[in-house]
């Protein structure tokens, strides 16, 4: 299985060599639709990522029935689930803030509410768990800079 991960991230790292958004800038009307793009296509690049570092996932986009929030990527560790927030910032000329500062405390009460949710449903309660963070620098034309946070945030927020 980890050869096969690993083939699949080459393949996914090579078609994200320039970039996971194409180089010119959209119009207006169609920056949210591109920059909704941009968060799928990293996501897709966090998740083959992290299953070459040996991550087996059981769930992606989970949303809740009823509730507000959304997990990006639940998957195991070794023992340890890790509920895991991907964010893709994509930096062109200009200094940007890091993707990782983009998860407020606001939005850790959230994943942590929601990773609460899929616990119960799962009936999971008693298994070891950890909250990730997983950044991407998108340059265009470029391939992407990932930085991984193990244990970024604690659920005593």
């Amino acid at each position: 299985m980890a050869i096969f991960s690993s083939l699949i991230f080459e393949i996914v790292k090579w078609k994200s060599r320039r970039g996971l958004r194409d180089e010119e800038l959209p119009a207006k009307e169609d920056r949210k639709r591109e920059a909704k793009a941009t968060g799928v296509r990293g996501e897709t690049y966090a998740y083959w990522y992290l299953r070459k570092k040996g991550y087996v996932f059981v769930a992606r986009n989970y949303i809740p029935r009823g509730a507000k929030g959304e997990l990006d990527l639940v998957g195991y560790d070794g023992e340890t689930l890790a509920f895991v927030e991907v964010r893709t910032r994509t930096v062109r000329d200009e200094p940007t803030a890091l993707p990782e500062l983009s998860v407020t405390p606001d939005k850790q009460s959230a994943v942590v509410r929601t990773a609460k949710r899929f616990l119960a449903e799962r009936h999971a309660v008693d298994r070891p768990c950890r909250f990730d963070v997983l950044a991407i620098d998108n340059h265009p034309g470029e391939a992407p800079r990932v930085r991984l946070h193990k244990d970024a945030f604690s659920p005593q927020i």
